[in-house]
């Protein structure tokens, strides 16, 4: 058995895959440029997760059945008129795909899994912002990109989560000293309660924001007289920011506070040094790899941040109107490539707080090490 080329005759702007036997019939793949990219990754996946004694054929053999029913509808019109196709024989070396499908079969089954869940997960929705946003012409994305409406949304947007991780490293790790150091009554709620922004829906987080920091609210109203306003306004942007990124550098700090030997601490006191200076020397830089970890995590999620913030601000346009809330009016606007441009430039400066991020666990390790 060989592998074949099939083509419909005169389809020049088709691309033509190597083909299995199904018994003692052929099965024909013409597959158009167009219409390639979501049967290569139907095809990946399937190759993923099927063990390797799935394929007893040679390696060139690598169309499965079960990617039959992903066929675009131009193959089923084309088996109906098998008189339009042409088959030649094509050399092994000739479909290169093939050695890296052959190498994917041959991967243990946690690297499949892995594989497969990272390619629908975070791959697939990646290529689809990416392709979407190249639509647009280079001066064109520039254009949107930096737009003055575009450019204001990105200040509020970064400024604003860049202050919020700052406060909460100075105030989470106050707070993860208090929960480490200390034994008082309703701890365990204390625990909870820190733990409460990654439980609660955003959009009630944003509305009960909205209501308590409003100008009648509960905390709000004692900032009325010295002519403040929290709620629909940037400052309600930045407390909202704050509020869902507070846990991660709690949850960060925290262990590592636990970790630290009190003795330590003891032995400083008894060479004459200070509370302070002991906090400064000894305490401080064991933890502060984890509290600039804490507050980069913190960042980048307040940096995304929509549910809460799109209800404790007025959305105004170079006011309080952040980058995620205008992708959204993009979309309802029906402008998909300046939502998808606009996207593409949050996922360029997340993917830099990430690299960042790993950048400070590095720099912990070596320093723990």
């Amino acid at each position: 058995m060989g592998a074949f080329q099939i083509c419909k005759k005169n389809c020049s702007g088709s691309v033509s895959l190597p083909i299995r036997y199904l018994g003692s019939e052929t099965l024909p793949l013409p597959i158009y440029k167009n219409e390639m990219l979501p049967f290569l990754i139907a095809q990946t996946l399937v190759l993923l997760l099927l063990p390797s004694s799935f394929f007893p054929l040679p390696s060139s053999f690598f169309l499965l059945p079960s990617s039959f029913l992903l066929l675009p509808s131009s193959f089923f019109s084309q088996i109906s008129n098998p008189k339009s196709m042409s088959v030649t024989p094509i050399s092994p070396d000739q479909s290169s795909e093939t050695n890296i499908f052959k190498k994917i079969t041959k991967l243990s089954w946690p690297w499949r899994i892995t594989l497969g869940y990272l390619t629908l997960m975070l791959l697939v929705p990646i290529a689809a912002l990416l392709l979407k946003a190249s639509m647009a012409e280079p001066s064109k994305f520039w254009e949107i990109a930096t737009s003055a409406i575009a450019l204001s949304a990105y200040d509020v947007t970064f400024v604003t989560s860049l202050i919020a991780a700052a406060i909460n490293g100075v105030f989470g790790t106050l707070v993860a000293w208090v929960l480490v150091r200390y034994d008082f009554p309703l701890k365990r709620v204390l625990e909870a309660v820190v733990d409460l922004p990654f439980a609660l829906p955003t959009s009630v987080a944003g509305l009960t924001l909205a209501t308590v920091y409003s100008s009648n609210g509960w905390i709000g109203s004692l900032f009325v007289p010295f002519g403040i306003k929290i709620s629909f306004t940037r400052l309600g942007v930045g407390v909202a920011m704050i509020f869902i990124s507070l846990p991660f550098v709690v949850r960060t700090v925290q262990p590592v506070l636990t970790e630290i030997d009190r003795d330590v601490e003891e032995a400083a006191w008894s060479l004459g040094a200070t509370k302070w200076e002991t906090f400064w020397r000894v305490i401080l830089p064991p933890i502060l790899p984890a509290i600039l970890t804490g507050a980069a995590l913190g960042f980048s999620r307040a940096v995304g941040e929509y549910g809460s913030t799109v209800i404790v601000a007025a959305n105004i346009p170079f006011k309080d109107l952040i980058a995620p809330v205008l992708v959204f009016q993009r979309l309802e606007q029906y402008d998909y490539v300046g939502a998808t441009v606009i996207g593409t430039v949050l996922l360029g400066i997340s993917l830099l707080m990430l690299f960042a991020i790993n950048l400070l666990q590095a720099w912990g390790r070596r320093y723990a090490n």
